[in-house]
């Protein structure tokens, strides 16, 4: 199964058309989906996509975008986990505390409770696949040489084989942390992405970073 993850979208939802040329299966979309709102554009922008979605909020946008998308095309996944064949999605939304104090932040506690239940009661399948606006500390997360990246999310990341996260606009890329993959895809907004293809064992992941 191919999965198209793409993130940090801030508004500019233009290139959705060239991103669905691709011809995944499935797409994944990793928050910050607006630029501090509005929020009536996301409905639309979830009609748009002719294949399963399935998305969480950045820190970016504006906490009621959560009712948005829980009525929209899209499947929200903050909090909340779901199999799509051999692959078991989890989510988490919004940020641990940025400098800026923008709209969809959590405390590290917050992102430790909400991780805790949702690894609890996740289906282990083949792929078990986090998507995460914020990443784990240590891996593509570095703001002028400083690690800002999310503890509670390291502390939770053996769960999963794949870790599919955003915000850190600079570090667009793919790294492996304690044996674990770590792909942020860069900017949709300037027309990048992350082609995802899962094979048959948990090992058996492949990531292509794309331009449209």
């Amino acid at each position: 199964m191919d999965v198209l993850l793409i993130a940090d979208l801030h508004g500019n939802f233009g290139k959705i058309e060239n991103f669905l040329d691709l011809h995944a299966d499935a797409m994944i979309v990793a928050g910050d989906i607006t630029n501090f709102g509005p929020i009536d554009t996301v409905d639309g922008l979830f009609s748009r996509i002719d294949i399963p979605c399935f998305a969480v909020p950045g820190n970016c946008d504006p906490r009621d975008i959560m009712g948005v998308l829980e009525h929209s095309d899209a499947v929200s996944l903050h909090g909340s986990r779901l199999s799509l064949g051999r692959i078991t999605f989890a989510g988490l939304g919004g940020s641990n505390p940025t400098p800026f104090g923008t709209p969809f932040e959590l405390s590290e506690e917050e992102i430790g409770r909400i991780l805790s239940s949702t690894v609890n009661a996740m289906e282990r399948t083949v792929h078990n696949v986090l998507l995460t606006h914020c990443p784990p500390l240590g891996a593509l997360d570095e703001v002028d040489g400083k690690h800002v990246g999310s503890a509670s999310v390291l502390n939770h990341m053996k769960a999963f084989d794949l870790i599919c996260c955003a915000h850190i606009h600079e570090q667009r890329g793919v790294t492996e942390l304690d044996g674990v993959k770590v792909v942020n895809p860069g900017m949709a907004s300037d027309g990048h992405c992350a082609l995802i293809h899962f094979g048959d064992s948990a090992k058996e992941i492949g990531i292509e970073l794309l331009t449209v």
